[in-house]
């Protein structure tokens, strides 16, 4: 990648197939291409967003990439029927991950059991098809590492979206070895201090996201968010640890092409 030409950025994580794109999907996703986003990486949430998920993918092969996973925020006591479409799906498409998956103990306490059954579930989904698993961790780091220290003789592998984490948690992540951080909008707040953590991650683990719609880095902070901003994550990553912008473009693409196994050079036609 030449210098000052950033062209080929990737989101790791966008609802890019939600409502809040109804108006405004096929604009959006072109406001992404133009801005050297090539790529989109789509986590699933339940059983119902995944017909939309799959018709997003349809509609721009080889720039649009499905994964399929229970969101922690959806599982209730009917999880396990839940996860039979999402499952066929995976086994129907050629997903590149397990997500997004995890614990989320700020909106869901009341599920905790429920949810690491629901965890352990698909963590098995994705040993079985050498898949990686894409995390959701929210005020649940102790649990969600209580969990992943039961398959550190495994393959497990995957990455922390949307990582606002510490030391302590870059450290014990990095222990595991097989796994990046998802960074995005959070590190662009001046009050998350995410400029004290970066510089601790291995810069081979680093790979860029939106969130989309959610999450919007400054200066959207509070609007809606979309996968063109992942540039501007791109910037704050590049400023932290003082690289020029189009490192960081290389080296969280290629980050992200390892992890999810994507091809190195754009199929699609732009």
């Amino acid at each position: 990648m030449a210098e000052g030409n950033p062209i080929d950025w990737i989101d790791t994580h966008c609802h890019a197939y939600v409502s809040a794109f109804d108006g405004d999907r096929q604009e959006m996703v072109q406001r992404a291409f133009d801005a050297g986003v090539g790529r989109l990486l789509l986590p699933n949430i339940d059983a119902d967003s995944v017909d939309a998920l799959l018709d997003l993918v349809a509609r721009h092969p080889g720039r649009c990439f499905p994964m399929m996973g229970l969101h922690p925020c959806h599982v209730e006591d009917d999880w396990q029927n839940q996860c039979v479409p999402i499952l066929r799906a995976l086994d129907e498409h050629p997903c590149i991950a397990v997500g997004e998956i995890g614990m989320d103990l700020f909106r869901g306490k009341e599920t905790r059991q429920l949810q690491v059954a629901a965890f352990h579930a698909q963590i098995g989904w994705a040993l079985e098809r050498d898949l990686p698993v894409v995390l959701h961790v929210r005020e649940a780091f102790e649990d969600t590492f209580a969990v992943l220290d039961q398959y550190t003789d495994s393959t497990l592998h995957g990455v922390f979206h949307c990582f606002t984490g510490g030391r302590a948690e870059v450290e014990k992540i990095a222990g595991y070895g097989r796994f990046c951080f998802g960074l995005g909008g959070v590190t662009t707040f001046k009050k998350a201090g995410m400029e004290e953590v970066v510089p601790h991650i291995p810069e081979d683990r680093i790979i860029l996201e939106t969130d989309s719609p959610y999450l919007a880095p400054t200066p959207h902070r509070g609007k809606r968010n979309e996968p063109a901003y992942t540039t501007l994550v791109g910037q704050r990553v590049a400023d932290i640890l003082e690289r020029p912008l189009h490192e960081i473009a290389a080296l969280t693409t290629a980050n992200a092409e390892r992890l999810f196994r994507l091809p190195s050079t754009l199929k699609a036609a732009p």
